[in-house]
């Protein structure tokens, strides 16, 4: 059995990043060091000296380095007055700088999202900029956020007259950038939405952390004027796309660009009855057909593309099928209803008359309702739809202001959102119905509001996780005068909405339409995970990992107590799981065995006792605990100076090694 003492420090970067290149290169590894001069012959003509050589740096890029490589010491606080459906929700919603809550996900979350969205500050001389502290980035924070009486360093603007503009603006963005690539799946991937201010520096940043050979796409997301700007009004905005690594990266299938003018009507039909009758052609058929006969029987040439029918090849388009040039081909066309000799287009016909037979007798050519209209050929649309995404959306932002506000019941509670119809788009671009989707900068929730639209289209399961700096909301603001503190209270408000009007439109659909899935399996309203567990940023709940350095001596007296004054043992227990790696998702079960609180994560795989005056007894409650819930593996957390006596510590490990526990843990 191993024995360990948990430290209060998240994963260890560099050191992780070490032991990789030890295990490639054992050679350059002198008395557990790195010999520099060794690696660099390993990597032979690999290295480049030239002082000249490409590159993109900046004051502070080496110090933002090192802030995004040190451990944090910080936690996440449980917060379940504020959470929705906690004992079964698999999402999360994460108050705090995004910098120290990246580095509080490695352990759990290393490389099991798969895609991130962000959505930064635009440096436009009015947003905030995240003022990293390189000593204390936790403590810069909870000063900032009104945690710590101390007056700290204030969010403000970063204003273009600043001579640091730019370069503030890349201290803060670099480092979360780092983190987040840690957490990306190796198929996953990573969408920064940015506008023309840093456009540009986005890019040398996202190519040097995810290497150029896996930039995907730069998207131009046109939408609504903005008429700043003194020679142009600038109309779109950016979205980047990298993998983490382009060869495990897959695409999803499905229609990506938005509808023409003049098809959407038959797009949205045409799936609406696909959904309500999956295993029934012919009542799809019917149903277009009985559609379709309030559009114009007779369809002049240069209309023809306007209108789309449905045979049982699927949706097409009558295209023409007059002749490129005069006197091409001369015959009659008999109408297989009237029987009469149809319309002939004035170029005369473009196939020759077997050909035009042939095709008439596979059914590729379209009749009008009677001989006075021209014949024309089948375009179907699934041979002519496009297979690849398009690298432009185009889609007002205004509609995003207005789901806001109908949600809320408020207008301009929150500025600018993200419309969440077009992350939805995003999404399924390269998300699968059990996948993880991470939002570092989440503003008004568009992201989770997204992802619970997509799990009730197609019953999936996929989980979002929030992060959000608690930004305060200002005085004269209408998000202030609404109630809203800051802006998370409106992100995690619209959140609890959104869920609940799109559960309620699911059981109204499939209420008055028996609504199915492509597999025929209805959608249970029930099982869509609407809710969210809420956690805050906050210091080390255990004094022992949170010493006052200013106050040593009484921090040392302080400890005998274990704990920060105001913390639960529910804080420190999921502080020990999130310094284990231990999704935070996952249940947490209550146990009393002999008057002793036990907590079981995981079904037994993490079992955690932070009572006072524990005996031997205790454990073999743990042990029939074990059997009970036969875990895989299993490990035991103890507070270090919970048991009773020494002795008593010494028969407990015993015991548990003899039943075989794999790991005794003391905090």
């Amino acid at each position: 059995m191993l024995e360990n003492t948990l430290n209060g420090q998240t994963l260890d970067i560099v050191s992780e990043n070490v032991q990789k290149l030890k295990a490639l290169f054992p050679e350059i590894v002198s008395e557990d060091k790195i010999d520099f001069e060794k690696l660099q012959a390993v990597l032979g003509e690999y290295i480049e000296n030239d002082n000249e050589r490409y590159n993109f740096t900046w004051n502070g890029k080496g110090r933002a380095l090192r802030l995004s490589q040190t451990p944090s010491t910080g936690t996440l606080r449980p917060c379940k007055e504020e959470s929705k459906e906690w004992d079964t929700t698999q999402n999360l919603y994460i108050e705090g700088d995004n910098l120290e809550v990246l580095k509080l996900l490695q352990k759990t979350y290393h490389n099991k999202i798969k895609m991130i969205y962000i959505d930064p500050p635009y440096n436009t001389g009015k947003d905030f900029v995240y003022p990293d502290d390189y000593k204390d980035n936790l403590d810069n924070y909870l000063r900032i956020t009104g945690q710590k009486s101390e007056d700290g360093s204030r969010i403000s603007t970063n204003s273009e007259t600043s001579g640091r503009y730019h370069t503030n603006w890349l201290n803060m963005i670099y480092p979360r950038l780092r983190l987040a690539r840690n957490l990306l799946s190796d198929d996953g991937v990573i969408f920064v939405s940015i506008d023309e201010h840093e456009l540009s520096n986005l890019r040398f940043i996202l190519f040097e952390i995810f290497g150029e050979d896996n930039w995907i796409a730069d998207i131009v997301w046109q939408g609504g004027s903005k008429n700043d700007e003194q020679f142009f009004a600038i109309s779109h905005e950016y979205i980047l796309i990298l993998s983490k690594k382009r060869y495990d990266l897959a695409f999803n299938g499905g229609r990506w660009e938005e509808p023409k003018e003049g098809i959407k009507d038959i797009y949205e039909a045409f799936d609406r009855i696909k959904i309500e009758n999956p295993n029934n052609y012919q009542k799809q058929t019917q149903a277009l057909k009985s559609w379709y006969s309030s559009l114009p029987k007779e369809h002049p040439s240069k209309e023809h593309s306007h209108y789309s029918w449905v045979d049982e090849r699927g949706i097409y388009f009558p295209d023409n099928l007059s002749g490129p040039r005069f006197g091409q081909y001369r015959y009659d066309v008999i109408h297989p209803i009237t029987g009469k000799i149809c319309k002939e287009p004035s170029r005369g016909w473009v196939y020759p008359e077997k050909v035009m037979i042939k095709k008439i007798e596979e059914g590729i050519i379209h009749f009008g309702i009677d001989e006075k209209t021209v014949p024309c050929r089948k375009t179907y649309l699934k041979d002519h739809e496009t297979k690849r995404p398009r690298s432009v959306i185009y889609k007002d932002g205004r509609a995003a202001s207005g789901v806001v506000t109908s949600l809320l019941s408020q207008p301009k509670v929150f500025t600018n959102p993200k419309d969440h119809e077009v992350l939805g788009r995003l999404i399924n671009l390269c998300v699968s119905e059990n996948d993880i989707i991470l939002d570092g900068f989440a503003g008004s929730s568009s992201t989770a509001h997204a992802v619970m639209q997509l799990n009730a289209e197609d019953s999936g399961n996929r989980k979002f996780i929030m992060i959000q700096l608690p930004e305060a909301c200002g005085e004269e603001t209408e998000a202030a005068k609404a109630g809203y503190k800051n802006i998370c209270e409106i992100g995690k408000e619209r959140i609890r909405r959104a869920g609940d009007k799109i559960k309620a439109e699911l059981v109204e659909k499939q209420s008055a339409q028996q609504t199915m899935l492509d597999d025929g399996q209805t959608t249970d309203p029930e099982s869509l995970d609407i809710g969210f567990k809420v956690f805050k940023l906050d210091s080390s709940n255990l004094k022992k990992w949170n010493p006052d350095y200013d106050n040593l001596e009484a921090s040392l007296e302080g400890m005998v107590s274990n704990y920060v004054d105001g913390r639960s043992e529910l804080d420190v227990v999921y502080e020990i799981m999130l310094k284990y790696g231990i999704d935070l998702t996952f249940p947490v079960e209550e146990y009393d065995f002999s008057g002793k609180k036990v907590y079981s994560i995981g079904f037994g795989a993490l079992v955690i006792c932070l009572d006072n005056d524990i005996t031997t007894p205790l454990a073999q409650d743990i042990v029939k605990l074990k059997n009970e819930l036969t875990p895989e593996t299993m490990r035991v957390v103890f507070k270090d100076n919970g048991f009773i006596n020494d002795a008593a510590k010494t028969n407990i490990k015993e015991n548990l090694r003899q039943s075989g526990i794999d790991e005794f843990v003391t905090v």
